[in-house]
């Protein structure tokens, strides 16, 4: 088929890294493993920080319609597509141009990884909730990465088709690596970013500091607009015991990983977070908290520990646990490798995403 992906909050081929950006890649290459021609239908974003910036919601109407023209008139004739792919519509970033092209093409419209919450129905992101209800609702199908999403989706639009798909990374560069952990080596790889990347770097300090007695070392991969106020978060702790690497490209943090023992991260707010699985495919347990969609990539006491979400002292005594114990961490670092590699593959995922396709759209 061919195919027009789109993905309002971020495209694939926007400059910033995150797991946003990473996973429209991954969905792109798992439809084009499966013999599909995918377009980027749109560089376009729809988001809006906040629920009261009407001049951006009026702005990105406005260049919606003018976006719907021009793909209209550059994809008509032989060139329609046959299918639109719509990823990650939610509040803060609504799709304004699937369903209105999906109409004028006469094509059927999936949505992967929508999310709705009623809590967030508020000002013009309830006007942005209700777009995406509707979408839901007229989907083809809904693929749903987490049963958090898939519920809360469920609860809104109970005749919307919903599938669920398991998160999945291409997990090539972590198995062209040996691991060969270093002992009592912590690794944290995140963006230093306002909200929940923020809480969670201050978290994990926290929980640092009530171990500090024991010999580790954390290297943390990652940089963005907090980098001073992370800094001043470890900056209680003797010096060598925290290595700042900053942004770093696929290829070293596929090494950086292979060199780790314990992959540390909260993962306050995070849908799921990649990061998880690229860590526990280069053979590391993962501790982190118990929250938001964290679990779906994260199996308690196969792959990783799972903690009480804001108990600074369990997540700490789960990474002095590991520290202290490493037959219990080379079990989990074993099996958290077969999870990721094996459980999590783009080729099992393209698997799904063409049994889907078949049942739902063809």
């Amino acid at each position: 088929m061919k195919i027009l992906f789109y993905s309002p909050l971020k495209s694939p081929n926007h400059p910033v890294p995150s797991g946003d950006r990473l996973m429209a890649r991954l969905i792109v290459r798992a439809l084009t493993s499966l013999g599909h021609e995918v377009s980027i239908a749109s560089e376009m974003r729809s988001f809006m920080r906040s629920a009261d910036m009407r001049d951006v919601f009026e702005a990105n109407k406005a260049e919606a319609a003018e976006e719907i023209k021009r793909i209209a008139t550059e994809y008509s004739g032989a060139a329609a597509p046959d299918l639109w792919f719509t990823y990650h519509p939610y509040y803060k970033s609504p799709d304004l141009l699937g369903p209105a092209l999906a109409q004028h093409f006469g094509i059927p419209r999936i949505n992967a990884e929508a999310s709705y919450s009623s809590r967030r129905n508020i000002g013009l992101w309830q006007v942005s909730q209700d777009i995406l209800l509707e979408s839901t609702r007229n989907a083809a199908v809904n693929l749903c990465f987490t049963r958090r999403d898939r519920d809360g989706l469920k609860a809104a639009v109970p005749e919307a088709r919903l599938e669920l798909i398991a998160p999945f990374i291409d997990s090539a560069p972590y198995l062209k690596r040996a691991p060969c952990p270093e002992p009592r080596r912590l690794i944290t790889v995140a963006m230093m970013r306002p909200g929940d990347k923020l809480s969670s770097y201050m978290a994990l300090a926290e929980s640092l500091k009530l171990i500090r007695h024991l010999p580790w070392t954390l290297s943390i991969a990652g940089d963005g607009e907090c980098r001073e106020e992370v800094e001043r978060a470890f900056a209680a702790f003797e010096p060598g015991r925290v290595e700042w690497l900053g942004a770093l490209p696929e290829e070293e943090i596929a090494e950086l990983l292979s060199h780790g023992s314990i992959f540390v991260w909260p993962g306050h707010g995070e849908a799921y977070g990649l990061a998880y699985l690229e860590a526990q495919a280069a053979g590391l347990p993962v501790v982190a908290e118990a929250i938001a969609g964290v679990p779906e990539v994260i199996e308690h006491g196969r792959t990783g520990l799972l903690t009480a979400p804001g108990d600074r002292t369990a997540f700490a005594e789960a990474i002095s646990d590991l520290l202290c114990d490493n037959q219990s961490r080379q079990r989990l670092a074993s099996a958290a490798r077969i999870f990721a590699t094996g459980e999590r593959s783009i080729s099992g995922a393209a698997e799904s995403l063409r049994r889907i396709l078949d049942i739902c759209v063809r």
